[in-house]
């Protein structure tokens, strides 16, 4: 058999764009599996929910907000630190953009592994990063915060809050209260693949428990379509649990059995495959999701820095 491309490598064609209303103050920006970003339109200004790969990027966002207002774009949340999420901040700074907030924890691993995951990123997904030298460096956050804060944009509560590790120790979550809409970030995914590479599985179910706690009545998630109705969020908190529990199970399996790496792959495609192989980036997502969940199973607690190189060779150890 031949070896599959690498990551999303073959992944080259341009995805329809997607510009939900959620309500008066809330959008999503989707497109059919690629990372989604979230537009929250307060009395005084706007806050954009993950900046996409690359400024070049990022002004799509800004034109589909400019078609609904003219309120500068003062804020700039990440709900963590992979790259495809944060590299295209710097698409603000022509809009009003004042502050790039973010946890601390989303911080600390820009600061101990953010050029590594660049470098890597890069690599998986050439599509999302044509315009890769428009990227200025690293995005630093310039607010952070440790649990929750809160902003008012005018009369209108913008909660951030951790509710605990999942896709990576950092992830945050953006809540509207008064209207019970929750932009996620890659915490839930509505079909596609959970990338778990950096993540804590055994943790992601308990911090899922926590969003469901909210009762949100819309959901953006990290990537897939936005979910519109108490039913459909409902929907992709258990899709996404379901995801990185039968992930988790089938490493610990492995583990318990004395299986390599190698084996443990088959092993969990043997359970993984018929029910989540045709969802977005499914086959970008395993091989990586799988490393992690064999280093968590076998007490690895905190995950290993992903390099370009290290990419690579996890990538041919484990094909056919």
């Amino acid at each position: 058999m031949s070896e599959k491309a690498f990551a999303s490598q073959g992944d080259l064609q341009a995805k329809q764009v997607t510009f939900s209303k959620l309500s008066d103050n809330a959008y999503a920006y989707t497109a059919e599996g690629d990372p989604n970003t979230g537009v929250v339109i307060g009395d005084d200004a706007v806050m954009i929910i993950d900046a996409t790969a690359t400024p070049v990027m990022a002004q799509d966002v800004v034109r589909h907000v400019r078609r609904i207002t003219d309120k500068p774009i003062r804020y700039v949340t990440l709900t963590h630190y992979h790259a495809v999420r944060v590299l295209g901040a710097s698409g603000y700074r022509d809009e009003g953009l004042q502050h790039i907030i973010a946890s601390q924890d989303t911080r600390d691993l820009i600061g101990e592994r953010g050029q590594q995951d660049m470098e890597s990123e890069i690599g998986r997904f050439p599509r999302l990063f044509q315009a890769v030298e428009s990227i200025p460096g690293l995005t630093w956050p310039t607010l952070t915060f440790r649990g929750e804060m809160t902003l008012w944009l005018g009369a209108l509560e913008v909660r951030l809050m951790q509710l605990g590790r999942g896709h990576t120790k950092g992830d945050i979550v953006v809540w509207l209260p008064q209207q019970k809409i929750l932009f996620s970030g890659d915490l839930v995914e509505a079909e596609s693949a959970c990338y778990a590479g950096d993540a804590y599985l055994a943790d992601w179910p308990r911090t899922l428990e926590r969003a469901a706690a909210l009762d949100p009545e819309m959901l953006v998630p990290g990537r897939g379509p936005a979910l519109l109705t108490r039913e459909a969020v409902r929907a992709g908190l258990d899709y996404t649990r379901e995801f990185v529990s039968a992930l988790y199970a089938s490493a610990r399996e492995a583990v318990a059995q004395g299986m390599d790496l190698k084996a443990a792959m088959a092993h969990t495609r043997r359970h993984m495959d018929p029910r989540f192989s045709e969802v977005f980036i499914y086959e970008h997502c395993l091989p990586f999701d799988v490393s992690r969940a064999f280093d968590e199973a076998s007490g690895i607690a905190h995950p290993r820095i992903w390099t370009a190189q290290r990419d690579k060779d996890m990538w041919s150890a484990l094909q056919d």
